[in-house]
């Protein structure tokens, strides 16, 4: 039985967590930082770090306590390294490396994205490799290839916006506001998806490669041409409309490249995911062609340190340690 401790820092949430066996989840203590951002239309990276270092410490005491254990007691000490916002890393990769050192524990630094796969072990006990995982979030979208545990072949990333990205973009344009995602998914359910035709990027195209900066283009086109003839729109109806081609684009692209590679298994992962006509969509097409589909719980969809201990603790199986120059690195792509 190994207990990992986890530190998660990489935007807007601080988090810490205590996880058993890499599926226990026996703390997931989290404080969001949303209503400050919400102030100021986005995340604010030099804000987003000092609010991190303000509750780091609480939250692993909290976590340690609520999971019934203290440091001594746990086997490592795993922090999310990158990607992510920067200043906002180093926040969580130095207290790991204090604690590490302090405990002389080992330090394991886990990738983000990794942690976002890792989520699906959590909220299913019995799923495992190999299998197709679609993360999206507000900086990645990636379609994997997950061979094993620690073993992954990227099969397409964005070239540019990811899918969060342009829901945060879109919904800032049409009135909404900051988080961008989930009050354009409220919004929609009043819309018609159907109303706007807006493009599905890259499906024209082979391979596995997203692009959503055109898409986000295309509905800020579409609002300046009726400002322009002084016309309005029905803000429920653009919201569902943009928001149906995500959809279109995420389960078309992944349902190719499970035909192809012979998947049966498919699993979502990252806030996106979060999304209810993702879900629907996804769980509509697995259906249709006979696939299992995993979704994590929505509290494992955003950022936690719950994945991170999960991704983790297959590290730790493997020794895969990392030492005192472990430094953030917020442009590291998934490895």
């Amino acid at each position: 039985m190994s207990k990992i401790l986890a530190i998660e820092s990489s935007c807007d949430e601080t988090a810490a967590s205590v996880v058993e066996d890499g599926r226990k989840v026996l703390s997931n203590i989290i404080a969001s930082q949303i209503k400050t951002h919400e102030l100021y239309g986005g995340v604010v990276p030099e804000i987003a770090s000092r609010k991190h270092l303000e509750a780091i410490d609480l939250c692993i005491s909290q976590a340690l306590l609520e999971a019934g254990t203290d440091l001594k007691e746990v086997d490592a000490v795993a922090v999310t390294y990158g990607p992510g916002l920067v200043g906002a890393l180093l926040v969580g990769v130095a207290e790991a490396k204090a604690l590490a050192y302090a405990a002389g524990k080992p330090l394991i630094g886990v990738n983000h994205i990794r942690g976002h796969i890792a989520a699906n072990y959590i909220t299913n006990p019995d799923w495992e490799p190999p299998y197709l995982c679609l993360i999206v979030s507000g900086g990645h979208t990636h379609l994997v290839l997950v061979k094993d545990y620690t073993e992954f072949e990227i099969l397409g990333k964005t070239r540019d916006d990811a899918a969060g990205e342009a829901f945060d973009k879109v919904a800032r344009a049409i009135g909404l506001g900051y988080p961008g995602g989930p009050k354009i998914d409220r919004v929609a359910k009043e819309g018609n998806p159907e109303a706007i035709h807006f493009p599905r990027p890259c499906l024209d195209e082979e391979g596995y490669s997203f692009s959503f900066s055109g898409l986000k283009s295309a509905v800020l086109n579409y609002l300046n041409q009726l400002d322009m003839k002084g016309e309005t729109y029905v803000q429920a109806d653009v919201a569902a409309s943009f928001q149906q081609s995500i959809v279109d684009v995420l389960v078309t692209k992944t349902m190719q490249a499970a035909k192809e590679f012979g998947m049966k298994k498919i699993a979502l992962a990252g806030g996106v995911s979060a999304n209810s006509a993702i879900r629907a969509g996804f769980e509509k097409a697995c259906k249709k062609h006979g696939y299992e589909l995993n979704i994590p719980e929505l509290v494992y969809c955003t950022d936690n340190a719950a994945m991170i201990g999960c991704a983790g603790y297959y590290q730790y199986l493997q020794k895969d340690f990392a030492d005192l120059s472990l430094n953030a690195v917020p442009n590291d792509g998934l490895k």
